[in-house]
């Protein structure tokens, strides 16, 4: 039996080192839940992130747990505030892990956030600086993978052209980064004979194409038939938003379900090959 204690560190000057100061004892871990946790501690990042992954019983208040970290990083994102989004990747990841965080965070926030700018709800200035800050926070997660040693596999990542939307590239390259793959993310919107050429100088093992937007799917065909047509043998992958209510169109390539976790596509990319 596992008991928890909640504690806080403390610096002591005299000693020029850190140490725990007990605040409450908790109980035993498989009990639980965020009511036992004093009222100025609930919305601590690192507690929520560790109920979300040590409270699996209890399915309405893991529920409330994701709720009240989505809305933290809602507001860290509308705000503009990076160093919150930071702090609260860091708290989840520290506690989960990456894939999860996209899933059960960030990819509903920016989806919540896309949908109230279509309705009038939220303005395109805030929209805009909500995703600036997400591109910046993906961006710093991939740079934090880039010294990954495993090797398996490079993989480009693009989109058709007139395709605008790169967050989701930038979010599957630090995902793959993080996996020991080597990315190469060309996106958005790369001419089929400039990738063509790309391909044959980097030789990767795939290619994943990501579509967002329904206008896109036809040149998203297009762009995977002209890859195909001049390499046969390389697995290419195309996915996106704009196949969450269209699976029936037809590519030279392997359509990745919306319904597939995050966590799959790297034994989806290693199979392939």
């Amino acid at each position: 039996m596992e008991y928890l204690y909640l504690v806080k560190s403390e610096w002591d000057k005299v000693k020029k080192t850190s140490k725990q100061k007990t605040i409450k004892y908790l109980g035993d871990s498989s009990t639980v839940n965020r009511d036992d946790i004093p009222v100025e501690y609930r919305n601590d990042p690192k507690i929520n992130a560790y109920l979300i992954e040590n409270t699996p019983k209890d399915f309405k208040r893991r529920q409330a747990i994701i709720n009240k970290f989505q809305a933290q990083f809602f507001s860290s994102l509308t705000e503009g505030v990076l160093k919150d989004s930071i702090q609260l990747y860091e708290s989840f990841v520290g506690q989960s892990t990456i894939e999860k965080f996209y899933e059960k965070i960030m990819n509903p926030v920016m989806a919540k956030i896309g949908d109230m700018w279509s309705a009038g709800k939220l303005s395109i200035a805030t929209e805009h600086v909500a995703s600036n800050v997400a591109q910046s926070l993906v961006k710093i997660i991939s740079d934090n993978h880039k010294r990954n040693k495993l090797d398996r596999g490079k993989i480009i990542i693009t989109t058709p052209v007139g395709e605008d939307h790169c967050i989701a590239c930038n979010v599957l390259e630090s995902f793959l980064l993080s996996k020991g793959f080597t990315t190469f993310n060309i996106s958005p919107s790369t001419p089929a004979e400039s990738l063509i050429q790309f391909v044959k100088t980097v030789r990767p093992t795939a290619i994943l194409i990501s579509i967002t937007l329904d206008d896109n799917i036809k040149s998203g065909q297009r762009l995977a038939k002209k890859i195909h047509d001049a390499y046969k043998k390389l697995p290419i992958f195309v996915g996106g938003q704009a196949f969450l209510n269209n699976t029936r169109s037809k590519f030279d390539a392997t359509l990745i379900e919306n319904t597939r976790q995050l966590e799959q596509i790297p034994r989806i990319l290693t199979k392939k090959q």
